[in-house]
């Protein structure tokens, strides 16, 4: 099946994407302009695979890294939920940086990586809630967890706050939403002048479908190789330079999912509205970490829901774009390192350790 690399829509949320899809497609065809080192090998930490069956019969693919006897956090689970059009191995540096630390489960959501696709309807981020409460229940049966998200990730857990609000009292002792967004991505600008955003938002649907159905221009438009694909994922990725071989890799996750996939996700994306399950946050130890350039989440998302959360914890990387997670990886794993003490702290609190 074709495959998308659409630098925008694969970061996170929406129609740019789309618009940019075809080129986009491109950047990993050509090695980029100015590439001169060796691609590093992210997204190859594995783990013994797991695959766990939704009430639908959808099979998620999982993979856990259990945490060293003498860890620090015994008893404890962290869920890593990934953003829209990538996959599991997005969460490399965060991979590196807790192993054998903390219990970490890795999900490849529906329809993304290694994990089955939905039926007609099931690809949206409701269906994404249920299926992380699933998770939970399977992969984590006992324990304090804490649930992380990047982006679609982030949105995932809000609609399990909205959907399993007891959970945030029973087992959830913290949450991080990292690049996200609680509603209001129709309005994005994406980069672009408002006026031609809105018209990139009204359009995408319509256009990605379209390339769903009609394979061959895809593959037509990756035979004929460009650098823009490249660049175009630069932009929309990240706020400062990284290695060539982070650009190939994000670009490869993106080429991963279906244009089926990326088609039947943007509805929801679009009328995504998660403000009133926000506030179920404050149950838990709760990270708001935003960027200040980030073009698909913007930062004033991160900021609304920080209204919303005035017990959170706030972080702005500027500069810093969508990507966050593999842009600047020791910022990012600083304040999850952060979370989860706190996390820890609160589970002792409620006698769940």
């Amino acid at each position: 099946m074709s495959r998308l690399a659409a630098p925008g829509v694969g970061l996170g949320v929406l129609a740019v994407g789309a618009a940019a899809g075809w080129l986009g497609e491109r950047a990993i065809v050509r090695r980029p302009l100015g590439r001169d080192e060796p691609a590093a090998a992210y997204g190859s930490l594995r783990s013994t695979p797991r695959s766990l069956e939704m009430d639908d019969g959808v099979e998620l693919y999982l993979e856990i890294d259990e945490a060293r006897a003498a860890s620090a956090y015994p008893g404890l689970t962290v869920i890593f939920m990934h953003g829209y059009a990538l996959n599991l191995d997005c969460w490399h540096f965060q991979r590196q940086a807790f192993a054998g630390a903390v219990r970490c489960v890795w999900v490849d959501q529906r329809g993304h990586g290694r994990s089955g696709r939905g039926s007609e309807g099931s690809h949206d981020i409701d269906r994404l809630g249920a299926d992380l409460e699933q998770v939970i229940a399977a992969a984590a049966p006992e324990g304090p967890v804490v649930v992380v998200g990047h982006s679609m990730g982030g949105m995932t857990v809000l609609a399990l706050a909205d959907q399993a609000p007891h959970l945030f009292d029973e087992r959830v002792v913290g949450a991080g939403l990292i690049c996200t967004s609680s509603g209001g991505l129709a309005d994005v600008p994406l980069g672009l002048p408002r006026q031609v955003g809105a018209l990139v938002h009204r359009a995408a649907p319509t256009l990605v479908s379209a390339l769903a159905r009609r394979p061959e221009l895809v593959e037509r438009g990756r035979r004929s190789g460009s650098d823009l694909g490249a660049l175009l994922t630069r932009y929309y990725s990240f706020a400062t330079p990284v290695p060539a071989g982070i650009v190939d890799f994000a670009a490869e996750m993106l080429a991963g999912t279906p244009l089926g996939v990326v088609s039947d996700f943007l509805p929801t994306l679009e009328a995504h509205d998660k403000a009133d399950a926000v506030e179920e946050l404050q149950r838990c130890e709760t990270l708001l970490l935003g960027a200040q350039q980030d073009l698909m989440t913007p930062v004033e998302h991160t900021r609304a829901m920080a209204r919303l959360l005035p017990g959170a914890r706030v972080r702005v990387l500027d500069p810093g774009g969508h990507l966050s997670i593999l842009e600047h990886p020791e910022a990012v794993n600083e304040e999850l390192r952060d979370l989860v003490d706190a996390a820890w702290v609160l589970a002792g609190a409620r006698g769940l350790r």
